[in-house]
């Protein structure tokens, strides 16, 4: 099957975990649904196209930034003592949040979309973006290093194969199971020495009201997978390889 390669680099970066508020923590790499919307938006679709991503990469660091959190309560009148903003008449309380940050990404994407006829097209909007391309947050601009069409198909392999220098990936559970992929370290009692996620993918609308009253909310279709760094993938394993002759790599299909 083909896939669409690409290699992103971005400086600061904020991939948030929905349930931080105080401080906005970030994912090591950008989630399923992350990736998948800024494909949708680069190709300017209005309808969804289903596809698979596989996403692994590497950070320099993390550091922490302060930004300005803004806080109200509907239908709360303003309060000289408790609200530093006035709107009309309604209050709004003005503070400080913190948002870690990835310095130095480095991400390798591979989109294998389910009708393999759009391979191109997807190809073409990456390579022509239409607008400045961001992933995370609207101000996290990625920088397109490389994007090219590879296959991608199931090995046996004859030989051990690693993922590069602090380099992580979000490993599908059965890989693991199954022993496809390996861990480096290992403790005593401990084989699997991973972040276990749940990571959202995609939605649908799911009205939960009437129809003449109705109440429309996403719900989210979520991935469970593995993140961890120092994989292998051992020899005799089957998994996904794409024929990149230059940088070749294990492709892990979610």
């Amino acid at each position: 099957m083909k896939a669409i390669k690409v290699k992103l680099w971005q400086d600061l970066v904020n991939y948030k975990k929905p349930t931080s508020f105080q401080l906005k923590e970030t994912y090591p790499l950008p989630p399923f649904s992350t990736v998948i919307g800024m494909i949708h938006n680069l190709c300017q679709y209005d309808t969804y196209h289903e596809m698979k991503v596989s996403i692994q990469g590497k950070y320099f660091s993390k550091t922490n930034d302060l930004a300005t959190r803004y806080e109200f309560k509907n239908g709360m009148k303003y309060d000289a003592k408790r609200h530093q903003l006035k709107v009309g008449d309604y209050g709004i309380s003005r503070g400080v949040s913190t948002t870690e940050l990835l310095v130095d990404v480095e991400l390798v994407l591979h989109i294998i979309p389910k009708d393999q006829s759009i391979v191109t097209e997807i190809y073409d909007a990456f390579l022509h973006p239409w607008e400045y391309p961001s992933l995370g947050r609207r101000e996290d601009i990625a920088v397109i290093k490389q994007v090219k069409i590879v296959e991608v198909e199931k090995q046996v392999l004859s030989k051990d194969k690693r993922l590069g220098k602090n380099c992580g990936a979000y490993v599908p559970i059965e890989w693991v199971e199954n022993r496809n992929v390996l861990f480096k370290n290992r403790q005593q009692g401990i084989s699997d020495l991973g972040t276990r996620y749940l990571l959202t993918r995609n939605y649908e609308l799911v009205n939960y009201g009437t129809k003449k009253n109705p109440k429309v909310f996403r719900k989210w279709n979520k991935q469970e997978v593995y993140y961890a760094t120092y994989l292998s993938a051992p020899r005799k394993s089957q998994v996904y390889i794409d024929n990149d002759e230059n940088d070749q790599n294990i492709v892990f299909i979610v």
